[in-house]
């Protein structure tokens, strides 16, 4: 995500955008001068942006991911406690996901925080005592190396604590990537994309997607140019400038 990209709109977006590798170019050419926060896993390509202006943060649950996946997991006291302490922070987030900006900022400073603290103490404790090399040792220095992206969430109410509604969308184009990986071209990709973003997008504003695109094309070929903006998959609550 990218907070200093607002729409006119009380609405959700969802973008795709295809590139033939994993380049950080095209990171750095997509945002172009974009600031403000970018939640991401640890992909060297993302590094020039943050030397840049954005702001890095890190997914909770890409951390939480590396003690979860261990084969001990069920039966290691370390790793229990270690998704039992960060739980805690989940559950913080539950509790105040009603509330807006301004209260959930308070609720963070005031209770997750301390959390967050203890957290942290707690992971350094344990890479001390753990022997380097093995799979605990790599979790425990993943949260660590990220500690800064991962806790500042928590210095903002706006700031979301993991990637989790990315990678909802992105997962059944991850299952099938097998499947289609040599059916198209490179230009092919870029119109994927563009239709996956509309799509999820409908679904993330409320909108069956099936209904929205079946009306869409119906109403295509009459609208006039200067009204295509009407067809977006967005719930419009405000006026939108350009209309």
């Amino acid at each position: 995500m990218l907070d200093d990209l607002v729409l006119p709109y009380d609405d959700l977006l969802d973008l795709f955008d295809y590139r033939g590798s994993r380049s950080g170019e095209h990171v750095r050419n997509f945002l172009q001068d974009g600031r403000g926060h970018l939640m991401v896993d640890d992909f060297g390509g993302y590094k020039a942006s943050f030397k840049g202006g954005v702001t890095e943060l890190a997914c909770r649950a890409q951390a939480r991911r590396k003690f979860f996946e261990l084969p001990v997991n069920g039966g290691h006291p370390v790793v229990e406690d270690a998704l039992r302490r960060i739980g805690e922070l989940d559950a913080i987030e539950a509790d105040g996901a009603d509330l807006d900006i301004a209260a959930r900022a308070q609720r963070r400073l005031t209770e997750s925080m301390p959390h967050l603290a203890s957290l942290h103490e707690w992971l350094m404790t344990r890479q001390k005592r753990t022997a380097h090399g093995g799979g605990l040792a790599r979790a425990l220095d993943y949260s660590l190396k990220r500690w800064d992206a991962l806790a500042r969430y928590a210095t903002a109410g706006h700031l979301p604590i993991d990637n989790n509604p990315v990678e909802n969308v992105i997962r059944p184009i991850a299952r099938g990537r097998k499947n289609w990986l040599f059916a198209g071209t490179e230009r092919a990709g870029r119109r994927a994309a563009a239709i996956q973003s509309l799509l999820t997008t409908a679904r993330l504003n409320g909108l069956e997607p099936y209904a929205w695109l079946k009306e869409t094309l119906e109403k295509l070929p009459t609208l006039p140019n200067n009204r295509l903006a009407e067809l977006r998959p967005l719930k419009v609550t405000a006026k939108d400038p350009q209309q």
